[in-house]
């Protein structure tokens, strides 16, 4: 075996087969540092290669290996007697089962040898007012036993599940964190000493606890290992990502980059997953992001970016409309107010007006009633409190401020009148997320009332409590079919989702405006803080798609109060008239009344408490 000198440019970092062999780079300030190179078969250390000092440039040494063969070879590097995993590895030979102990060694990387057959794999490119999103837990969504796939949390598993998303309209799904992570941290790196994470998560001395969620430092470059079926989990994600695509789905990834990630490296590492597995986008979180310069990256162009906020004039300049804007805010500002106008708190009516219509001009939108932090949906409903005792720190960890409202009784219950509301409670949020104009995304299980049982920060529960119960599809069923009916709904009628910020005026001159506001009266809103009821009629006459040439008029009407609201219809052109679409009304609530009655040029509706009511124009 022979090592040969290079003094020409020794990126990208880690290992790379080449023309003339092996070409290894590792970034350390030691000088005693080198290469270990591993019989893949045996595991058994085959030689000990130091970097010498002719081959350091700055902190990086680069030395090409001449005689070795790449299949059959595994590496690691070292620092003095601390073996050190190639952070920049491309592929691990090791599949650690989740959960498991490890230590550095069980880290071998290993060289990528083979072509994966893409076949005519293609990116959907899904603009953001056509995309239904779907944010999910690789492990969490098919690791229960209910899940009825074969690969029970795995990629594989998501695979399996593809006709069940595309049933429910889904059309993107964000991963969060599938990248190699260390889930529970190597022995060496156990904290000596208690300490709060950059994460916010709490580690005790010698603890053992759980990443489940997985926002940490980790490998890159490499798909994680334990949510595979094989030991070649690349091949696996890929199969994954070319059969989304087949079936016209997007994938977007989260990463999450700490402080100690350079800047200079997070868009080389986005760019290998657009090129290497075909990534539709990415959720960027982390502290100290350069989400402007990913966003400007040029390979980057057509692919989804998500952040909190970007300074778009500097991405597209002031004047230029972008033809494909392809970053998107993460809106927690929807998150909080729309939760906050559900449980009926007052106020809150100037924020629903802008957040129903509200998209920026150069960047979509992404809003969001529930995320993998927070309440899931069906605990928005049943808990005023987090019971987040599981997790082991007294109930200390988690957002205290959930904006969430239990319906009359903690947790649990077989009061009808109780459940009955919050079924009616998970609709009506339902119906604010799928009916606003930017981009809705939903948490796994939502559409059917998965619970974690009041735990709003479940980030080390790898169990019932964070897995996915599909038995709520049974249970749930109403639930479900609703939600599948508001995504129907949403793709069938365009002026719900126009790509770009309605005006509120009658630019067409077609006598309506294309977004108006209601109230008691129409054409007249009620503002005042103690109101908690409102209507907003789209006009379809300002939108046409390729599906369909021009959409009809679409009035919604919200009351989140707890008492009976009427709410006047604006008249319709002649030859229309106004029909319910759907309600979340109870038999109950149409036993008690929701009497239409004409009153001059508006029709009026009796709108039942905390309901939605959706009218929509036929020929009559």
């Amino acid at each position: 075996m022979t090592e040969k000198i290079l003094h020409n440019n020794p990126h990208p970092l880690g290992a790379r087969i080449e023309r003339e062999g092996v070409r290894f780079s590792f970034v350390s300030r030691s000088s005693a540092c080198g290469i270990l190179l591993y019989d893949s078969r045996t595991g058994r250390l085959r030689r000990r290669i130091p970097f010498t000092e002719k081959e350091r440039i700055g902190h990086v040494y680069c030395k090409t290996v001449t005689d070795m063969e790449p299949a059959s070879s595994t590496y690691l590097f070292y620092e003095g007697d601390r073996i050190i995993p190639d952070e920049r590895a491309r592929a691990f030979s090791h599949k650690v089962s989740y959960g498991a102990e490890r230590d550095a060694e069980d880290m071998k990387a290993s060289l990528v040898t083979g072509e994966f057959d893409w076949e005519e794999d293609s990116f959907p490119r899904i603009p953001y007012n056509k995309v239904i999103a779907y944010c999910m837990h690789v492990r969490g969504f098919t690791k229960h036993a209910s899940s009825g796939v074969k690969h029970r949390g795995t990629f594989a598993g998501i695979a399996e599940k593809i006709p069940y998303l595309k049933e429910i309209g889904i059309t993107t799904i964000e991963l969060q964190p599938a990248y190699e992570f260390a889930e529970i941290p190597f022995k060496e790196e156990r904290p000596k000493q208690p300490r709060m994470t950059e994460a916010g998560i709490l580690e005790e001395a010698g603890q053992q606890k759980i990443n489940y969620w997985g926002y940490k430092k980790g490998y890159y470059y490499v798909p994680k290992s334990a949510y595979a079926v094989s030991k070649d989990a690349g091949t696996e994600f890929k199969e994954l990502v070319r059969a989304l695509h087949a079936n016209g789905m997007e994938l977007v990834m989260q990463f999450y980059f700490p402080e100690e990630v350079k800047h200079s490296e997070i868009p080389e590492i986005l760019r290998y997953w657009v090129l290497e597995y075909h990534v539709d986008g990415f959720h960027l979180l982390g502290g100290n992001l350069p989400a402007e310069s990913v966003a400007a990256d040029e390979l980057l162009a057509d692919t989804k970016i998500w952040y909190y906020s970007f300074e778009t004039d500097r991405l597209y300049g002031r004047s230029e409309h972008p033809r494909y804007p392809h970053v998107a805010e993460y809106n927690d500002a929807w998150y909080y107010d729309m939760r906050r106008f559900l449980k009926g708190d007052g106020g809150m009516l100037g924020s629903v007006f802008y957040h129903m219509r509200h998209i920026p001009e150069k960047a979509g939108c992404i809003h969001y009633l529930t995320n993998y932090y927070g309440f899931t949906l069906a605990d928005l409903v049943s808990y005023d409190y987090k019971h987040n005792e599981a997790n082991g720190e007294d109930n200390r960890d988690g957002n205290d401020d959930n904006c969430s409202w239990n319906c009359g009784e903690e947790g649990r219950t077989r009061r009808q009148t109780v459940r009955q509301l919050r079924l009616k409670q998970m609709k009506n949020a339902l119906c604010m997320l799928m009916l606003s104009q930017s981009t809705p995304l939903i948490f796994m299980g939502d559409e059917f009332g998965n619970t974690q049982k009041g735990n709003n920060n479940p980030y080390c529960q790898d169990n019932a409590t964070s897995w996915l119960d599909w038995g709520g599809i049974r249970k749930n069923g109403e639930i479900l079919s609703f939600w599948k009916m508001l995504a129907d709904f949403r793709r069938k009628h365009p002026i719900l989702r126009p790509g770009r910020e309605l005006r509120q005026t009658d630019y067409i001159a077609c006598g309506y405006p294309d977004l108006s506001y209601h109230g008691r009266n129409a054409w007249c809103p009620d503002t005042e803080a103690q109101f908690r009821h409102l209507g907003i009629l789209l006009c379809g006459k300002y939108t046409k798609d390729a599906e369909i040439q021009e959409d009809t008029f679409i009035y919604i009407a919200m009351n989140m109060h707890w008492e009976r609201h009427s709410m006047a219809l604006p008249r319709l052109p002649k030859g229309e008239v106004w029909e319910v679409a759907f309600s979340t009304e109870s038999a109950e609530d149409r036993k008690k009344g929701g009497k239409e009655t004409e009153d001059g040029s508006e029709l009026v509706r009796m709108i039942p408490p905390r309901s939605v009511a959706v009218y929509i124009g036929v020929p009559g």
